[in-house]
């Protein structure tokens, strides 16, 4: 029984899933490099030696990602696939969400949106706004460029000091819109702003960006179903910004448990004999 591997090889990590061919799944882990190819080599390393697997044991390695191009020619001698990155994202997509048919959101250091249904992926456009957009600008704003202490900022940050609300700016109601709604993003920066206000302010303005970019591209669709994935979509805020959504549109945005490593399983899966 051979192993294969998923490997999606991103602008700053690699994202790796081991699975037996017979669909069983070994794990799943990620490596952030300065360089792909190092990052690529040691995801392979750090997987099989923490399942105690021979590099023998592997029969196929699947690449995907912005980084596969630089990989020439087969990896260890091994059998080395290519496939196309937005055919990964769809097809991770639906397997982690169990949906046959969704929009699927890749966050990465920018944004693929990909529809995605039982016939196959077809990739409708991307956004620049992603997590190079939240690091780019924190680092300018606060000098600060790590996603964690960004994300603990944010925790205790408030929207009221950076962002315009509907209420700031209209004395009646409007019928499709909450008083609540964000009118501009950044439209309202206050003296006083904190380092945490403006980390919320940045997640705000790009999962609210991703969002309703989400919204558009379903606008004349019957899918209603938004599946989102890569390491963004893990943050904590993602969930309420999404949610607010929600409430205004008839969508509905999921965010599997292992978004971050949907595209590295999505290149995998055709290749395991029971899919």
């Amino acid at each position: 029984m051979g192993v294969i591997l998923g490997i999606d090889i991103g602008g700053s990590t690699t994202k790796i899933a081991g699975y037996h061919d017979d669909g069983r799944r070994i794990g799943t882990l990620q490596v952030v490099a300065s360089d792909r190819i190092t990052s690529l080599y040691g995801a392979i390393g750090n997987l099989l030696s923490s399942h105690s697997i021979a590099l023998s044991s592997v029969s196929r390695i699947v690449i995907t990602g912005v980084g596969a191009e630089l990989v020439h020619g087969d990896i260890y001698g091994i059998k080395t696939e290519r496939v196309n990155e937005f055919d990964a994202i769809g097809l991770g997509g639906l397997a982690l969400s169990g949906k046959s048919n969704a929009l699927v959101v890749s966050m990465g250091t920018g944004t693929a949106f990909v529809m995605a249904n039982e016939n196959g992926s077809f990739h409708i456009g991307g956004s620049g706004v992603g997590g190079g957009t939240l690091t780019g600008l924190s680092w300018h704003l606060f000098h600060e460029n790590d996603i964690n202490t960004i994300t603990e900022l944010a925790k205790s940050g408030s929207l009221e000091a950076v962002d315009l609300m509907i209420s700031d700016i209209c004395v009646n109601d409007i019928s499709s819109l909450p008083s609540h709604a964000t009118a501009s993003n950044f439209g309202s920066i206050k003296s006083g702003t904190t380092s945490s206000d403006l980390s919320l302010g940045l997640m705000n303005m790009v999962f609210q960006t991703v969002g309703m970019l989400s919204v558009f591209a379903l606008r004349n669709e019957s899918v209603s179903d938004v599946v989102v994935i890569g390491s963004l979509a893990t943050l904590p805020q993602a969930r309420a910004i999404f949610n607010s959504i929600e409430e205004l549109y008839s969508i509905k945005f999921f965010i599997p448990d292992e978004a971050v490593f949907a595209t590295a399983i999505g290149a995998a899966l055709p290749y395991i004999n029971n899919i």
